[in-house]
């Protein structure tokens, strides 16, 4: 409820930071956060953090996936690094002046030095990872609003660690995926889960290429969850 009550709140924009390793964020994870601001009408921006920290092909295939898959759905990605980028201000200034956002991730993705570095004077309190769980030290317990000088405000959250998809209607679901939403309404049946059905658009798009497999996966997860909740 508590995200709820902060995003229905005027944003302009949601920001989700995300990271490679300690920790890594999930594809999933980020469709869980995409669905909850789509649901909300809200548009979304995701930021890596952490770039120079970036070895090996393993992570250099995450941060190919992550431009190919969420590019094209109208996601912006912009890669950063909180802790060593000179100009991080001027890479962040045309995508946050002016604007209302919030600001969320895992904790220990680096939210409070990027806050740092983009407030003067924000004095966000930051934690190194914990070692031996790498999953991160909360340190932020309740959201905060930031002013920028150049106008707009930045609203900081919690450490999220998992998003619960809200009052969603399985044959809802589908309309907070972009790349699905599009052919909406050309199935063979009005309230298709998109699943098994015959005369799917949806699957057949998916067969074609045009939906992505690992956002159809998150899609079929996510349905599955709520199902299991009802």
């Amino acid at each position: 409820q508590h995200f709820s009550h902060i995003i229905a709140s005027n944003l302009d924009q949601a920001i989700l930071v995300i990271t490679m390793k300690k920790p890594r964020t999930s594809l999933g994870f980020i469709d869980r956060f995409l669905v909850s601001v789509e649901s909300y009408g809200i548009p979304a921006l995701l930021v890596v953090n952490k770039m120079d920290e970036l070895e090996g092909e393993d992570e250099a295939e995450w941060l190919r996936d992550i431009h190919e898959i969420y590019e094209p759905l109208g996601y912006p990605v912009l890669e950063v690094s909180a802790l060593k980028d000179q100009d991080i201000r001027n890479k962040f200034l045309s995508h946050i002046q002016g604007k209302s956002s919030l600001i969320s991730g895992h904790s220990g993705v680096g939210k409070s030095t990027l806050l740092n570095a983009l407030i003067p004077g924000a004095g966000q309190e930051t934690k190194e990872i914990s070692g031996y769980s790498a999953k991160g030290v909360h340190t932020t317990t309740f959201a905060e609003l930031f002013f920028l000088p150049e106008g707009g405000d930045l609203i900081d959250t919690p450490g999220i660690k998992e998003f619960g998809i809200l009052d969603v209607e399985e044959f809802e679901l589908s309309h907070y995926f972009p790349e699905m939403r599009q052919f909406l309404g050309q199935c063979k049946y009005n309230n298709c889960t998109h699943v098994n059905e015959p005369g799917c658009v949806v699957l057949q798009k998916l067969d074609e290429g045009y939906i992505h497999p690992y956002r159809y996966q998150s899609y079929l997860n996510i349905l599955h969850e709520e199902d299991s909740h009802r």
